[in-house]
């Protein structure tokens, strides 16, 4: 898809399917027996999909059933064997069954030009935002929802969002007129579940974000509240290109999903510089125990870089010095998601 005019992308993460193949392009060949069995196995796996919503059969349960078999096959499939599945599955017929779902719809179709958009979010956070977006689109389509928006990673999206907002409170219970940066802040949908923001007891909230749609949705919707979000991007961050001051809180929460590994850590560098003595950073990354990966890098167009908690630890360990810091890593309930912590020890 055509990015968006309005957004100039900085490479740093890579929050496109084009990105990820210009910087994990190999010289790996993919083994054609590999290949043609893959290719076998992927055209039955659509098929039967497809012959489901053809039957009639009920869209949870095909779903169900497509988006386990593409976790398999991915697991299976060599990494360049894969990458080769995905635009096969892509031209299946089936793809036009699951994009009247909004859901994938908007995430293979990148109205902002990106993956993982702040509306997308919305999608699954079924925000009031995005209820129209879901009425418009066909009864299968809002039958498919019903069950993409449910499943485990989504559950653990909406769950992110409460974390956040738990932490901001947590911060400002901890600290009087308590200061919160997030990074990549998208529509910053955690404020509207924030008691301390409700209860003014933040000084400031500053959101950071690369998309001006996203800046000046923040700035509409939370107008007043001390809240402010202004135009930046990874690049800029770890340039040093803005003068934002110190926090008492850091935080990214779908960032890390799309960050190279020595982007990561030097970007993790790079915040906690920006915390003060006695603050924390706090970064989020959807886990390699999702199950639902095939399914996002084939028919939503979504690839992400999955970490386990030794991954995540792995970043902390390179970007910090432990004699400063106290660390954790933690999964979310349904293990979907995976928690970094850094807490700098006071002056």
């Amino acid at each position: 898809m055509a990015q968006a005019s309005h957004l100039k992308l900085d490479e740093q993460s890579l929050i496109t399917s084009q990105l990820v193949k210009k910087h994990t392009t190999t010289s790996d060949v993919a083994d054609s027996t590999e290949l043609k069995e893959k290719v076998a196995q992927l055209a039955l796996v659509l098929d039967l999909a497809r012959q489901g919503f053809e039957s009639g059969t009920p869209a949870a349960d095909i779903v169900d059933r497509l988006a386990a078999r593409l976790h398999d096959l991915r697991n299976q499939a060599s990494p360049v064997v894969w990458q080769q599945l995905i635009p096969l599955a892509q031209e299946h017929p089936v793809s036009e069954f699951l994009k009247q779902d909004p859901f994938t719809r908007w995430s293979f179709d990148k109205p902002r030009g990106y993956s993982g958009d702040a509306s997308l979010l919305d999608i699954y956070y079924k925000h009031p935002s995005a209820d129209e977006i879901v009425a418009s689109s066909t009864e299968l389509g809002r039958e498919i929802y019903a069950y993409t928006s449910e499943a485990a990673s989504s559950v653990a999206g909406r769950e992110r969002r409460d974390i956040l907002a738990r932490t901001v409170d947590a911060t400002a219970e901890r600290v009087e007129n308590a200061e919160v940066l997030a990074i990549a802040c998208g529509h910053l949908r955690e404020a509207e579940l924030s008691t301390a923001l409700a209860g003014k007891k933040l000084k400031r909230w500053i959101g950071l974000d690369q998309d001006p749609i996203s800046v000046g949705t923040v700035n509409r919707d939370l107008a007043g509240t001390g809240v402010e979000a202004i135009d930046g991007s990874v690049k800029g961050i770890l340039r040093r290109s803005y003068s934002l001051g110190t926090f008492d809180l850091v935080y990214a929460s779908g960032l890390y999903d799309y960050l190279p590994r020595a982007v990561a850590i030097r970007l993790t560098q790079r915040a906690m510089e920006l915390v003060k003595p006695g603050g924390e950073f706090l970064f989020a990354n959807f886990s390699d125990e999702i199950t639902t990966d095939g399914y996002m890098e084939t028919f939503m167009d979504w690839p992400l870089i999955l970490r386990a908690d030794k991954d995540m630890q792995d970043i902390i360990d390179r970007a910090i010095d432990r004699n400063h810091a106290e660390t954790e890593v933690f999964y979310g309930s349904n293990r979907n998601i995976v928690y970094g912590v850094i807490r700098k020890h006071t002056a």
